[in-house]
């Protein structure tokens, strides 16, 4: 599949996975910074071929955070935001962000020396990250993490 078959008019799709995991502290998400800016974002990154939109999502989380686990079969969201690239150039992203319940961390993983990650309350999480959009999926999933509806499910109609 070439990569204007995943374009929308001149709008890139991207995939993308919330690390989540419960503790005794409550619900925590994993946050990594970017490689060049370091601002703190998720996981996320361009579509694979052969892979579905939410196996492209766990890709990504493994190489960029070292996680794995269990990933949602539909998207809870998406945002969007401006990518720049080396050239300079911006491109108009949109993230299809898919939810991963964590229940291992590698040692190692292919990105670790060029990012940072961070496991946080959802509270801290939104202090951290500065993209409006995902600022506000991460809210909606805490919301729903408070009242125990960590389905999918519960985030397409929000």
């Amino acid at each position: 599949m070439s990569g204007a078959a995943f374009r929308t008019s001149n709008i890139r799709v991207q995939y993308g996975a919330l690390p989540w995991r419960t503790t005794a502290r409550g619900v925590e998400i994993l946050l990594i910074t970017t490689q060049t800016t370091r601002r703190w974002i998720i996981p996320k990154g361009w579509p694979i071929p052969g892979l579905r939109p939410s196996e492209c999502a766990a890709h990504e989380v493994f190489e960029e955070a070292g996680v794995e686990g269990e990933i949602s079969n539909r998207p809870i969201g998406t945002f969007s935001y401006e990518k720049r690239r080396k050239s300079g150039d911006a491109v108009a992203c949109k993230v299809e962000v898919f939810t991963l319940e964590v229940l291992r961390q590698r040692r190692k993983w292919p990105e670790k020396g060029s990012r940072k990650t961070r496991w946080c309350s959802v509270k801290e999480a939104l202090g951290h990250v500065s993209d409006p959009g995902l600022a506000k999926l991460i809210a909606r999933f805490g919301r729903a993490a408070d009242n125990a509806e960590l389905e999918p499910a519960h985030f397409a109609s929000a």
